[in-house]
């Protein structure tokens, strides 16, 4: 058995849901902040067993794509001096980040 941990946008969060649980997979879903964007994202736990990872991978590839996205820029570090003026800058969001590890030991309580 193997485990899935996939970082996704929360925009992606709800549709990936939908399509991992419709494929009669279940998932545990962590919501988590992202560090550069300070933004939200989710963190998803699907169990599977070893021959349906790469399908499992396939559904997260197909739903959680890159996309490009205006933010402002993120306020400089606390203690510098000057006036700041925040900036629109675009930036690549979506996609995941997915860790793949075994498993030991499934009990299901």
């Amino acid at each position: 058995m193997k485990l899935i941990i996939a970082i996704v946008q929360d925009d992606d969060a709800g549709d990936l849901i939908d399509v991992i649980t419709e494929g009669g997979f279940r998932v545990t879903k962590l919501a988590t902040t992202g560090g550069f964007l300070k933004s939200g994202n989710t963190t998803l736990m699907i169990g599977v067993e070893e021959d349906n990872v790469e399908k499992v991978l396939g559904i997260i590839e197909e739903t959680c794509r890159t996309r490009q996205q205006i933010v402002t820029s993120p306020s400089p570090v606390a203690g510098s001096t000057g006036v700041y003026v925040p900036y629109p800058v675009e930036v690549e969001v979506g996609g995941a980040t997915i860790f793949v590890v075994d498993v030991d030991k499934f009990v299901k309580i």
